[in-house]
């Protein structure tokens, strides 16, 4: 590392001088930070390892009230990092800090793909193992990842699904190897960058199936069903359903169907439960209340893939909105509301 000391961001400066410190004295002085601060300092410490001797003393002489040690370089690394932290935190805590460090670092892996179209992607993984596309897909966004799992073959698509949901948490060792060698195929297509996030889990399933189309759901679930039935079953417990709407906050119900044209909304109401029908009348303007009913009373016989669609569009409608951050999910167990 031969840059200037400028170039080093604020949290560098501070790792690189805990670097130079014996661990009894750098404990006490991270022991003065909280979880997160650490954190950050914890994941420079194991990106720098070893910094160039003037490097260290420039930095050093930065902070007057600290004995500067610049006669040798500067050890960092996950060792260091995870004994420092132990020392400062206690077993536990390091334990907790260290892996969403490894995890963080790992995700970033992947950075570089954030500007692939979906035909890009497609041709990058093309002949990879499964479980290799799951761990690229489940490292991209939601949104980004969900057109290259529709667009993938029915078996492989099945395959990377569960792949996705059973990966657990991948090494960041892993998970680099795998990121290097798609960098150097993906070299002309994109630009390496450098930034990350936790992967996997029947979440991530879930949030590619919900973006998709019906036949793709619809496809995935069946593979699934008979690839591992338990699977496929904690899959759809957690999947975003249009009856999910009577879960909802009232202002949040309104957001929603506000974008909803009436015709679309007409059919996805089509066999639904007395309580939902009266959630979704509750939370319309009385004119669009009144055009509603005239579509539903105009509508004859309607067959149930178009229903599943016109509630996929709903469906898809409310995950935009949450990913742009206008209504908020809950997570986890919740409770339905009595109309």
């Amino acid at each position: 590392m031969n840059e200037p000391v400028l170039t080093l961001s604020g949290t560098q400066k501070v790792a690189v001088v805990l670097m130079n410190m014996d661990q009894a004295r750098a404990a006490a002085v991270m022991k003065q930070f909280n979880e997160t601060e650490a954190e950050e300092i914890a994941a420079e410490i194991i990106r720098l390892r070893r910094v160039d001797t003037i490097v260290s003393e420039r930095t050093i002489l930065e902070f007057h009230e600290l004995a500067t040690k610049g006669g040798r370089k500067s050890h960092g690394g996950r060792e260091f990092a995870a004994g420092l932290l132990e020392a400062s935190f206690g077993a536990e805590k390091a334990a907790g800090v260290m892996n969403r460090v490894a995890s963080s670092m790992a995700g970033k892996a992947f950075e570089f793909l954030d500007t692939a179209e979906t035909g890009q992607l497609l041709t990058l993984l093309d002949g990879e193992l499964p479980q290799t596309v799951a761990l690229v897909l489940a490292h991209l966004r939601p949104d980004h990842a969900s057109p290259v799992f529709a667009a993938l073959d029915d078996g492989l698509r099945t395959d990377v699904a569960k792949a996705i949901a059973t990966m657990g948490t991948a090494t960041p060792e892993a998970v680099r190897v795998v990121a290097d060698t798609l960098k150097v195929r993906a070299s002309a297509v994109v630009t390496a960058r450098d930034t990350v996030e936790i992967v996997g889990g029947v979440q991530a399933v879930v949030d590619l199936i919900n973006r998709a189309d019906v036949s793709t759901e619809r496809s995935v679930l069946d593979g699934l069903d008979g690839l591992d039935p338990t699977l496929a079953e904690e899959v759809r417990s957690r999947m975003l359903t249009f009856a999910d709407l009577v879960k909802f906050d009232r202002k949040d119900v309104q957001q929603v169907l506000r974008g909803i044209d009436s015709s679309i909304l007409a059919v996805a109401m089509k066999g639904s439960d007395e309580a939902l029908i009266e959630v979704i009348r509750a939370n319309i303007s009385e004119r669009n209340r009144e055009i509603l009913e005239d579509e539903i009373a105009s509508l004859g016989p309607v067959k149930m893939t178009q229903v599943e669609e016109a509630r996929a569009e709903v469906v898809r409608a409310i995950r935009n909105l949450e990913a742009e951050g206008i209504i908020t999910l809950q997570r986890g167990e919740e409770e339905e509301y009595v109309a």
